[in-house]
């Protein structure tokens, strides 16, 4: 077996339309419902550009089929964050501004990448990062 790259991150959200509209607003991914027999009431995928899907966002009432638990809006355990590849600094910063969110910017000269943070309507911390930017 080889790893060939992360295919998604799956966020359990008691506020699905909120989760939707921040990923859709603030971050340009396009809601997709997902393939049969899931509920598209229940989950929503969250494609970038491609069509790829970067997030699965499933009702924190959803039967939970990988048998975790789980707790919206709570302490994530060991993940810390989410880490996405982006461009276009100056809007996702007008974007965030315009929503109201809470972020902050991070440089990192030495390699020529430009960060933001911010979180999720569910307390994901997201890191977009922007290369020679």
């Amino acid at each position: 077996m080889q790893v060939q790259r992360l295919d998604h991150v799956n966020i359990r959200t008691g506020d699905l339309e909120g989760t939707v509209r921040f990923y859709a607003e603030v971050l340009g991914l396009e809601r997709r419902n997902p393939p049969e027999p899931l509920s598209p009431e229940e989950i929503q995928w969250m494609a970038d550009e491609s069509g790829q899907p970067i997030f699965h966002l499933v009702d924190a009432n959803c039967e939970n089929r990988t048998g975790g638990q789980t707790n919206p809006g709570g302490v994530t355990g060991a993940i810390d964050h989410v880490a996405l590849n982006c461009a276009g600094y100056e809007e996702i910063v007008a974007r965030l501004q315009a929503s109201g969110a809470d972020f902050r910017t991070n440089d990192l000269s030495g390699i020529g990448l430009r960060q933001v943070f911010t979180r999720d309507p569910n307390n994901v911390l997201i890191e977009l990062n922007f290369y020679g930017e």
